[in-house]
């Protein structure tokens, strides 16, 4: 099955939907039904909505009537319009086996009893995936194959194009720039809340509600009520270090030092350990007759790592160590300059 990203799946809508039914699979809170109003948005039409889970056979066929001595099914309102409009069948894979007959002729023949869709409507279905913890059904070997499948993954460049256009929290914006990777998270076994690209939207909402920016403590109990554990502390721990203004920048300038821990909670300093060492990936030479032009970074670079040994060893280790997810390091002549100056990190390591 084709995996697609968000900011490609319109397109793709406007040149497949038109022709044939397309079904979209993907976790929960990713954003397909938000993407297909964009789509019905692009192509003009209204969008008609039916939840699978909340169906039944009657809902798509209507009930008879007797007309000139004879019965007539006579289908909903809603389904049974003039003009052309877009019908979206969210959690089509979560609607019961007769629910799923009944959409059998709508999906393939595009009618329901003597209705027929008008030739300019457009057919999408929806739904979650088996292993994502969600209502789903298995679906008929005949309903799959009367539409073309793809499946949706987050993106959070995708993402967060959207929330600039969107007004999100600009916190929010921020974290997930410097966290990309935690714009979505898989939906856990236990029921707790789990982050994705819904969930991040709601904090936002949740945030702004606030006539003045919520302490740290409420944000925190926001930041649980929506996201996976991890990702709710290291965010609390990104609004802590903004509310108290620490500033990589600054400490990379030489302007501030690490704050000192209190009470053995680590996270803020582990926030800026992680911003600091991700700058000075991205910013020293790799080769050291280039040093020169750095110079001023290579200094207050040497003097934070010094600092932070004192107060936390691990987390100094944490700082020279190789980035886990990229694979990069820290160039070998820094990584030598480190390891005279303060042969107890390598001894650490």
């Amino acid at each position: 099955m084709k995996t697609i990203r968000p900011g490609e799946l319109v397109d793709f809508l406007l040149h497949v939907a038109s022709v044939r039914p397309v079904f979209i699979w993907g976790p929960p809170g990713i954003g397909k039904s938000s993407l297909v109003e964009q789509f019905a948005l692009e192509v003009g039409l209204d969008v008609v909505t039916l939840l699978g889970t909340q169906l039944a056979p009657e809902d798509l066929i209507g009930v008879p009537q007797i007309i000139n001595g004879k019965s007539r099914f006579c289908p909903p309102e809603q389904i049974a319009r003039e003009d052309a409009y877009l019908l979206f069948l969210d959690e089509l894979n979560a609607s019961s086996t007769e629910v799923q007959k009944a959409f059998y002729s709508l999906i393939h023949d595009r009618r329901l009893g003597n209705y027929r869709l008008h030739k300019n409507s457009i057919v999408i279905g929806a739904g979650n995936r088996a292993h994502d913890q969600a209502i789903t059904r298995q679906m008929s070997s005949a309903l799959i194959n009367r539409m073309v499948h793809v499946e949706l993954q987050p993106e959070a460049k995708d993402w967060l194009a959207w929330a600039q256009r969107n007004e999100i929290h600009p916190d929010i914006i921020d974290y997930v720039r410097m966290k990309p990777d935690q714009l979505f998270s898989s939906p856990p076994k236990t029921q707790e809340p789990f982050s994705t690209p819904r969930s991040w939207h709601i904090l936002s909402d949740c945030l702004k509600s606030y006539h003045e920016a919520p302490d740290v403590t409420r944000t925190w109990v926001l930041a649980q009520g929506v996201l996976s554990p991890s990702h709710a502390a290291q965010f609390k721990t990104f609004i802590q270090m903004r509310r108290e203004k620490f500033n990589v920048e600054e400490l990379l300038r030489g302007e501030k030092t690490w704050p000192r821990p209190t009470d053995g909670d680590t996270g803020l300093l582990y926030m800026l350990v992680q911003s600091v060492k991700s700058q000075l990936l991205r910013r020293l030479p790799q080769d050291a007759a280039s040093r020169s032009r750095e110079a001023e970074l290579v200094h207050h670079a040497k003097r934070l790592i010094k600092e932070l040994a004192e107060i936390n060893l691990e987390l100094a280790q944490v700082l020279i160590a190789d980035d886990d997810v990229s694979g990069k390091k820290l160039p070998d002549w820094f990584m030598l300059e480190i390891v005279r100056d303060l042969p107890r990190l390598a001894q650490k390591e």
